[in-house]
């Protein structure tokens, strides 16, 4: 098997819905005014999103987990937007159908929180 990389993706009840309809499988294309899809490289930033920000106000946030394959990858830069843990790679919208195409196996819910 070729090399992969494990991933995170802080989603809301909305985008696991979607992620859910395709058998776990792909990540929904994005809305017109997103113009990127943003993968996270910790846990803990993915964390960080899903139960600060996803759970807000009578809302759930979830950690999803996937593995995509490097060769892939490696066509993209690791931004930091933050603090050291903030580091995510910025796929543009129109590679998704690609990036969904590369996922090794499925994509997992590994944590949720509510509001």
């Amino acid at each position: 098997m070729s090399e992969v990389v494990t991933l995170f993706r802080p989603v809301g009840a909305e985008e696991l819905a979607l992620i859910q309809q395709s058998g776990m499988k792909s990540f929904p294309p994005r809305l017109y005014w997103q113009p990127i899809f943003y993968p996270v490289l910790n846990e803990e930033y993915a964390t960080q999103i899903a139960r600060d920000w996803n759970a807000r106000d009578g809302h759930s946030g979830y950690v999803t987990r996937f593995r995509v394959a490097k060769a892939f990858l490696d066509h993209y830069e690791v931004h930091r937007v933050g603090g050291t843990l903030h580091l995510e790679y910025w796929i543009p919208s129109e590679d998704l159908d690609e990036f969904n195409r590369q996922l090794v196996g499925p994509i997992e819910v590994i944590s949720e929180f509510h509001s």
